[in-house]
């Protein structure tokens, strides 16, 4: 039997991809179009017909989820040999990389790796020791245009000859400078960094280079067009070689320019690899067609696309809803409304994603579910590994596997209380600047600093304390659930807890689930749960790589945050022009080709159902303004849509040159005896609300079922209620939002 035999379950082109494997290759895979089926499919022909070993294979992902998911896919299909596979992200394929040889550019195999809260708080420290104000220069900012440098593999130097005679950029350069002294300083390095010091390592080192070039045969890279310029240094040092590089991406789904992404690396491909063949994936599983055309209408319009077309045999299903509301809190009300109702048919909460354009947008919706009791989670929220009590504990585990890591170092030597102020680690600090060593290694010689004298038992206790969970470590004697339960108990963190925190019960828990977490990681990685290895993964977690998608709850998030995801139906909020598309696009017409590319994006993560929401008024950072509809709108044909809502007509924006004769025509309201301004969804519920309630009525929920109200507490001219329902639990409800009736 030939081996082509097993892939005939794919299509053509699917198929041409699999069977292409030698020379540069890129795949323009359209959205839905099963490119991470091509991607497996690919790797398991290359195995099964001999071509190399797995782990001569690297593919390269985005976020840690894809990579998961990859490195699963990938066991299932080859027999054996699957997890010897370099499946992963850019990250941790550089982090591997690194500690193995770090040493070669002046860093020690327990680098650490600083998140983006470790990074501001850096430069801010950075910013006070060069007496900048942070009114004049914001950290972020300045972290942002350090990030860009980095991007470009500017040095700090480089920087300060760019800038010239601009006082700001030059401001900027100096942080830039003590900024990466202290991470060096500190044996640490930011997300940037660890794709600039393999850049800098392989052009450093080359017999290292030629070692990996040598050890990978096969290199994939999967959404080549969200790659920056020094992404792109690094797969092309990496396949110089043997030329077998196959990139997959799809230039209309290129939307992180804001990250350093550029899509001139997609666009050029075939210049910058000679004799590139390129394939393109056009059908899509996903969507219906009239969603897939709708999506191929509006990205029509883009200019600077290598232009493909997507088709589907799925039926064409139903109209794509385009509401005008009142306002952005009758918005909100009117899909809560329509989720219930889609609940109520037989959905499950789960079904639904709204997407919006910017997170200030998620106000007026997370108000709208709470008083409606749609369960629902923003992804792009306040991370796990956020919290405080989780960021002291791991600041525990960081200085334990790198006592040299200032920032955490400072965040947890008086965490508990010690005596320690911020007045006399300020002191430490300083000496560590001006003899250009670690904090920690001036406090364990305290005694020979006269401006440390009053401190130096205190910092004799710290240090003892540090190094006895280091040998510990070291020892091998004790797994990192057995060291993490050492640094709780020697700290007696959970009682610092208990007298100096509020919800100190929900902190507790929270640190016992990383307990959790860490015994998952030794579960998951065997012999190779290193402390390092669990650190440098929670600093590479994203909130997208925690996304549960079998909880029965309705996500809420950005646009951007959307990619990779599909949902069965989708709601976009906020369809009006300064809004999505952002102003920005009136500064810089350049901008547009993203917008609408990120339009595009959004409306191919619906698989049955589309909705377009757009308002008259919307209050927004304080402001109300009246916006016209947005020209992405005014992009999808009129067959395509069915238009609820508010009647009117509206201006089309100047220069948009995308509505039929300046106007949108919206279609006729219904007629109600109640307030025709609201729309029906909105009145539906005002329409249920001539009910009072009080505690021990018996009522009748459309979603939740039969339950009794337990509470009932007036807010303002509304009433809280609490409602225990028999199949569904207790649930905390707006009487004035709540759709029930009294049995």
């Amino acid at each position: 039997m030939d081996i082509k035999d097993n892939f005939s379950h794919m299509n053509d082109m699917q198929r041409k991809a699999v069977f292409c494997t030698e020379g540069p290759l890129l795949i323009l895979a359209g959205a839905g179009s099963g490119k991470t089926t091509v991607l497996v499919n690919r790797i398991a022909y290359i195995l099964q017909s001999g071509l190399c070993r797995p782990w001569q294979i690297l593919a390269i992902t985005f976020t840690n989820k894809a990579a998961g998911e990859l490195k699963e896919r990938i066991q299932n299909a080859v027999e054996e040999g699957g997890d010897e596979i370099w499946a992963a992200t850019f990250h941790s394929t550089c982090a591997r990389i690194l500690r193995r040889y770090g040493d070669r550019i002046g860093y020690s195999s327990h680098f650490t790796v600083y998140d983006s809260a470790d990074q501001k708080s850096l430069i801010k420290k950075t910013m006070k020791e060069l007496n900048i104000d942070e009114k004049y220069l914001a950290p972020k900012a300045v972290l942002g245009e350090i990030s860009k440098a980095k991007d470009k593999m500017q040095t700090p130097e480089d920087m300060l000859k760019i800038a010239d005679f601009d006082s700001r950029k030059k401001d900027i350069a100096k942080v830039y400078q003590l900024y990466q002294s202290e991470l060096e300083n500190s044996d640490a390095m930011d997300f940037d960094d660890m794709l600039c010091n393999t850049v800098k390592l392989f052009e450093s080192c080359p017999d290292v280079l030629e070692y990996y070039q040598n050890l990978f045969k096969y290199i994939m890279v999967d959404e080549y067009q969200d790659t920056n310029k020094v992404q792109y240094k690094f797969v092309s040092m990496l396949a110089e070689k043997s030329q077998n590089i196959c990139v997959v991406g799809d230039d209309d789904q290129s939307i992180y320019k804001f990250r350093g992404a550029t899509i001139e690396n997609i666009l050029s491909f075939e210049e910058n690899f000679k004799n590139a063949k390129v394939i393109r994936l056009e059908q899509n599983y996903r969507s219906t067609k009239t969603i897939l055309n709708a999506a191929n209408k509006v990205i029509e319009n883009n200019t600077a696309r290598k232009g493909k077309t997507l088709w589907t045999e799925n039926e064409g299903g139903e109209k794509i809803t385009v509401h005008t509301a009142l306002s952005e809190r009758e918005e909100a009300s009117y899909i809560a409304q329509t989720i219930l109702d889609g609940v109520a048919r037989g959905r499950k909460f789960s079904d639904y994603a709204v997407l919006y354009r910017m997170n200030a947008q998620s106000n007026a919706l997370e108000s709208a579910f709470a008083r409606s009791g749609i369960p629902h989670r923003i992804l792009g929220g306040h991370r796990f590994y956020d919290r405080e009590e989780i960021k002291d504990m791991t600041a525990y585990l960081r200085v334990v596997d790198n006592p040299n890591d200032n920032v955490r170092l400072n965040r947890i030597i008086n965490v508990p209380k010690r005596g320690i102020g911020k007045t006399t680690m300020d002191r430490a600090g300083e000496i560590a600047v001006r003899e250009n060593r670690s904090i920690y290694e001036v406090i364990r010689n305290a005694s020979d600093y006269p401006e440390l004298s009053r401190a130096v038992s205190k910092f004799r206790d710290f240090i003892s304390l540090i190094d006895g969970l280091r040998e510990a470590q070291e020892s091998g004697d004790y797994t990192l659930a057995e060291l993490y339960e050492l640094i709780l108990e020697h700290t007696d963190y959970k009682n610092y807890l208990k007298t100096e925190k509020e919800n100190a019960d929900v902190r507790i828990e929270n640190i016992e689930e990383l307990k959790s977490n860490i015994i998952k990681f030794e579960e998951e990685y065997g012999d190779e749960a290193e402390l390092s290895a669990f650190l440098e993964e929670i600093s590479l977690m994203t909130d997208v790589d925690n996304y549960d998608s079998d909880a029965d709850t309705t996500v809420m998030m950005t646009l951007h945050s959307a990619k990779g995801l599909e949902f069965p139906v989708v709601f976009i909020a906020g369809m009006e022009e300064g809004v999505f598309p952002g102003i920005a696009v009136y500064q810089n017409p350049d901008e547009l080709n993203e917008e609408r590319r990120l339009a595009y994006v959004g409306i191919t993560r619906a698989k049955e159902q589309l909705y377009i929401t757009k308002t008259k008024s919307r209050m927004l950072f304080g402001s109300t303004t009246h916006n016209a509809p947005s020209r992405f709108v005014g992009e999808i044909p009129d067959k395509l849509v069915t238009k609820t809502g508010e009647r009117n007509s509206f201006s089309a924006p100047a220069g948009s040159g995308s509505f039929n004769s300046g106007k949108i025509n919206l279609g006729s309201t219904p007629s109600y005896n109640y307030n025709p301004k609201l729309s029906p969804a909105f009145n539906k519920t005002v329409q249920k609300t001539t009910n009072t309630y009080a505690v021990g009525d018996r009522v009748l929920h459309k979603v939740f079922g039969k339950g009794m109200i337990v509470k009932a507490e007036k807010m303002g001219s509304d009433t809280m209620l609490e409602i225990t329902f028999e199949t569904k639990g207790t649930k905390t409800l707006m009487a004035n939002f709540c759709k029930m009736e009294k049995i």
